[in-house]
């Protein structure tokens, strides 16, 4: 804790060097641009001396050191609102377009808005670019650009609040600032409508990862939501297009995100990829035996590539005994399950969501959230499986209709933090969960584009 706090008051004594007030105007710009790159440099300097600090952890012990002090829960809360915290994952862009949603609003029952933001200390949050693919079927891209331009918009409205960033250093840039750094993910490789040339288009407009696929197949790959479909045409993992769509995107600087993506799709992406690559929102498979998590094999593997699994927090990823009765109550066409399936996917109204809450409170009794605990052990394990350097977070905020108990928004988050340490985490092992670790592959993803577009010059 002692090279935190220097560090701190080191980075904190950066703004008084190279001071652009006391510079002659002329000189102003360039002498500003000096004193951030300055103070960045420090920053990582100092993340990298807070973690040498620490005592690694071993995948054996889930990341802990046995034997030493948990953290108190002060402790585990000024490690949580001292830390950078990124969610690679929330589909809050299709309330922004369908609801005509504000995150200066009140969210309700939706995961997101600026006070639950600033309660959790979120500090990057990847917004999805979801298309159902059923319903734009034929006009993916414009559908994505209404959900892109959605984002730009918020950060529009509120300058003060939040800021469009691009790369590992925006997000510093936003967290020193006290503001939330907007990134975006495009959900589903069809969104591209199989051109490359889209591809590049929304990176050009500041997306920075693609999922494969999403539920279903598609020209890209085989997704994990339909390989039991026989009317599907399966392409026995990646298309000779999807390992075009691959290599553009590690030259691009994009990370490759293998959620929802059928497991031989996963290996042939691992391999291919130059770059590390990213699951942004998926569980572990070895607790809940849901086709979107991860094997244990899956993760091993991911972490040899130096990647990133984000753990999901949907109840049916993360508690088997949700997940089996959620298949039960399907199976017999129950009505209020049902109901709320087909309520959730539409646009929240305030009669419709009166219509979920109602559901909602009918289905609670047959289909209880999971307890909070059952998130914490996903983590738990897929650190134990793949090392405390590859486990993040990936909530799904907004693009579920159901999160384990005492999670109802992201200002929930410090529960997590708290939880971790209770297990006995570090600070340094919770800084890499709660972000670090998604910034190091992202700036490794930034590294391998230089290198690539260098080498093509």
């Amino acid at each position: 804790m002692g090279v935190r706090r220097s560090c701190l008051a080191v980075v904190s004594a950066a703004r008084f060097i190279y001071n652009p007030d006391a510079a002659n105007f002329l000189l102003e710009q360039p002498i500003r641009l000096m004193r951030r790159t300055f103070r960045f440099v420090l920053f990582v300097l100092c993340s990298a001396a807070i973690a040498f600090t620490q005592t690694a952890p071993s995948a054996q012990s889930a990341g802990t050191a046995k034997g030493g002090a948990s953290l108190t829960p002060e402790q585990a809360r000024a490690v949580h609102n001292s830390a950078i915290i990124i969610d690679t994952h929330a589909d809050t862009p299709g309330r922004f377009v369908d609801e005509n949603f504000d995150l200066a609003q009140d969210a309700g029952t939706g995961y997101l808005d600026f006070n639950k933001i600033k309660a959790g200390n979120l500090g990057a949050e990847f917004f999805s670019i979801w298309v159902e693919p059923t319903t734009f079927k034929g006009h993916e891209a414009k559908r994505a650009l209404d959900m892109i331009d959605s984002v730009y918009e918020q950060a529009r409205r509120h300058p003060d609040k939040m800021m469009m960033a691009y790369s590992t250093h925006d997000i510093v840039v936003a967290h020193r600032e006290h503001k939330l750094a907007a990134l975006m993910g495009v959900e589903g490789g069809h969104a591209i409508e199989g051109d490359i040339r889209i591809l590049r288009d929304y990176y050009r407009l500041g997306v920075r990862y693609m999922t494969l696929t999403w539920s279903n197949t598609n020209d890209i790959g085989d997704s994990s939501g339909d390989m039991s479909d026989k009317s599907v045409q399966h392409h026995g993992g990646l298309t000779p297009f999807g390992r075009e769509v691959v290599t553009e995107m590690n030259r691009l600087g994009m990370m490759v995100d293998i959620s929802h993506v059928a497991d031989s799709t996963f290996y042939q992406a691992l391999e291919l990829s130059k770059a590390p690559v990213i699951a942004s929102h998926s569980s572990s498979r070895a607790l809940t035996n849901a086709p979107r998590n991860m094997t244990d094999d899956m993760l091993k593997a991911l972490a040899a590539k130096n990647g990133v699994a984000q753990v999901n927090y949907y109840c049916a990823f993360v508690s088997q005994k949700y997940l089996d009765t959620a298949k039960q109550l399907a199976a017999q066409h129950d009505p209020d399950y049902e109901a709320v399936q087909a309520l959730f996917i539409k646009p929240q109204t305030p009669e419709v969501a009166k219509q979920l809450a109602e559901a909602k409170a009918r289905l609670a009794p047959k289909l209880p959230r999971p307890p909070f605990s059952d998130l914490i052990d996903h983590i738990d394990h897929m650190v134990k499986v793949a090392g405390v350097d590859h486990v993040g977070l990936g909530s799904d905020f907004d693009g579920i209709d159901c999160s384990p108990q005492g999670l109802d928004s992201a200002a929930d988050l410090p529960k997590i933090t708290e939880a971790l340490a209770q297990r006995g985490y570090s600070a340094a092992d919770l800084d890499k969960i709660l972000g670090g670790n998604l910034l190091r592959v992202f700036g490794e993803v930034e590294k391998v584009s230089r290198e690539m577009q260098r080498s093509s010059d």
